[in-house]
């Protein structure tokens, strides 16, 4: 491959030394156009049908789009028809604004000013390509004779407008390519064209000034709109709007330091479709927006069912890590990025700003919910595990706890070499801390009052044998442990709810420990009364402990309860 210096150079800076963009900030949302349907539907490998297009028209009504550019009427009968069928089957709310593209030609002029016929309002777009690659080697043309094509195609839509006063008209012009040509000749034909129209302050002209293709980095971009805004004549009869295309992978930052330059105006795509690598997208400068306290205009309660709308209407995919609407984008695999979450969560409240660990923006603005936050895979830690625990269970660890089962889960990940889902996490935790019936299972249990004193009478299963064990002490606990006769030391103790009503069950955990085996583990057990869990969560933790201790440990409970070996539930 050449060496770059010899087959590319670098754009030329703007002279303007006294820019004033970079002091600026935004501080309200520009007006907005999605060209989804005419720029996003020509960059399809199939083009959307008039059903899909509808479809599409529709949900971007609903978004709160005020102004589409819905269709290239002169390049087909089908998109010719499309039009048609907005404004005669009453498709166009009362505030919605419709945009069409033409080429500087009269017969395409004619057709789509047709097209448009009936329509209360509509935005006629007309462009010409304007920089000298384009002028000089693919239509040879003087920069006068380039002007001229603009000024008659503007003077031919005044006309054609004028014989339908039923439609308010606006005008539209874009010098394609823009961020390719001289400066001063994007101002002459510019000026040219709000004259031809006859622009007034109430009767304003949109200039659009397309980064058709991405040439220089988002500054020199805005140094180019801030040196039209301030040089066009008749800019308060002026909307300057602007079009990035993404050759560069920042049309994003090239629209917003756009806007801080002095357009009010922004054309794109929801999430970036369009030609080459697509136009700028509309998501996520709206949501950008949102995230400064800005409110954008635009409206996404239901993020996940607007992406899968445009990926069934354009058969395009929407990233999983595209900001904000990407299936991963609220997702932490990372141990320390989710227990940075988790905490951030816990301690948000619903009138404070938000203010969560890795999270610009609360994914309940954008109808996604909160289970998504946290999935876990080999890269994940106890915080994750925990936290999906926590919320698609209500099951709470102790840290040490958390500890101890993240290692099982990350066994399990490394196994299966995939994500483990918050079904996947119950399963395990049921299986390591609930479901432990060997050696010592539950079976039943009253309780006695000796005074001040509390006694337990319990029924245990050691393999096939039924035994029957009595004990008391200062509280139900305290009395099972001295009913099995086991050194067992408890070193934690909790409970919780789960669920409500007559569905809800009692958790309990407990942390215990045996004399002569290294260590301790937990134990938990499930029931909707309190002491059955607890007695339940007991046996679980032996269990655990002596299958850790191994024959010998579990020789030595048979024989404190008087019942024949049984060999080890193996270590989990």
């Amino acid at each position: 491959m050449p060496a770059a210096p010899r087959r590319y150079r670098a754009f030329p800076a703007v002279a303007l030394p006294d820019r004033r963009w970079p002091g600026n900030v935004i501080s309200r949302a520009p007006t907005w156009l999605s060209t989804d349907l005419r720029d996003g539907n020509q960059a399809l490998f199939e083009p959307m049908g008039p059903e899909r297009k509808l479809r599409m028209f529709r949900m971007l009504c609903e978004i709160g789009f005020r102004e589409m550019e819905v269709a290239f009427p002169a390049a087909s009968r089908t998109e010719y028809d499309f039009v048609r069928s907005l404004i005669e089957e009453g498709h166009i709310p009362a505030d919605v604004t419709i945009g069409v593209l033409t080429q500087a030609r009269e017969p395409l002029i004619r057709r789509t000013v047709e097209s448009l016929r009936g329509a209360r309002r509509a935005i006629i777009h007309v462009y010409t390509a304007t920089s000298p690659v384009f002028r000089e080697t693919v239509f040879g043309m003087s920069r006068e004779a380039v002007v001229a094509m603009a000024v008659d195609s503007v003077r031919l839509i005044r006309e054609l407008c004028a014989a339908q006063p039923g439609t308010e008209w606006v005008l539209e012009y874009s010098p394609e390519t823009f961020s390719a040509t001289e400066l001063e000749f994007s101002k002459q034909i510019c000026d040219a064209v709000s004259q031809a129209w006859g622009a007034t302050p109430e009767r304003k002209v949109i200039l659009n000034l397309p980064a058709t293709v991405e040439v220089a980095t988002p500054n020199v971009y805005a140094d180019q709109i801030e040196w039209m805004h301030r040089n066009l004549a008749r800019r308060d009869a002026v909307v300057i709007s602007v079009h990035p295309h993404n050759d560069r992978g920042s049309a994003v930052a090239a629209a917003e330091l756009a806007l801080m330059a002095g357009a009010e105006r922004v054309e794109g795509c929801l999430f970036g479709n369009g030609e080459r690598t697509g136009n700028v997208d509309l998501v996520t400068l709206a949501l950008n927006l949102r995230t400064q306290g800005i409110d954008p205009g635009l409206s996404f309660p239901d993020i996940n069912a607007i992406a899968r709308t445009c990926e069934e209407c354009t058969r395009l995919p929407v990233h999983p890590r595209h900001p904000y609407a990407g299936d991963l984008v609220f997702t932490a695999f990372s141990g320390s990025h989710q227990d940075a979450i988790r905490k951030g969560m816990a301690a948000q409240s619903g009138d404070a700003f938000w203010n969560v660990p890795y999270l610009a923006l609360d994914p309940a603005d954008l109808g996604r919910s909160y289970d998504s936050l946290v999935r876990v895979n080999s890269q994940s830690g106890k915080g994750g595990v925990a936290y999906l625990l926590e919320i698609s269970r209500g099951v709470v660890m102790p840290r040490r706890m958390q500890i101890e089962f993240s290692g099982a889960v990350q066994r399990l990940a490394e196994a299966t070499g995939s994500e483990v889902s918050a079904d996947d996490i119950w399963r395990l935790f049921a299986a390591e801390y609930l479901d432990r019936p060997e050696p010592v299972r539950y079976i039943g249990h009253h309780l006695v009052e000796h005074g001040a004193r509390q006694g337990v009478s319990l029924t245990i299963g050691w393999g096939s044998r039924r035994i029957e064990v009595d004990g008391e002490g200062n509280g139900p606990i305290d009395a099972v442990i001295n009913a099995l006769r086991m050194p067992v030391k408890v070193l934690s103790y909790e409970e919780r709810s789960l669920g409500q009503g007559a569905d809800s069950r009692a958790l309990a955990i407990v942390g215990l420990a045996v004399d002569g085996i290294a260590g301790s583990t937990f134990g938990a057990g499930l029931d909707p009364n309190i002491v059955t869990a607890s007695i339940r969560a007991i046996l679980a933790g032996v269990n655990r402990n002596l299958a850790r201790g191994g024959e010998y440990a579990v020789s030595r409970a048979a024989a404190a309860l008087e019942a024949p070996p049984v060999a080890p539930a193996a270590v989990a």
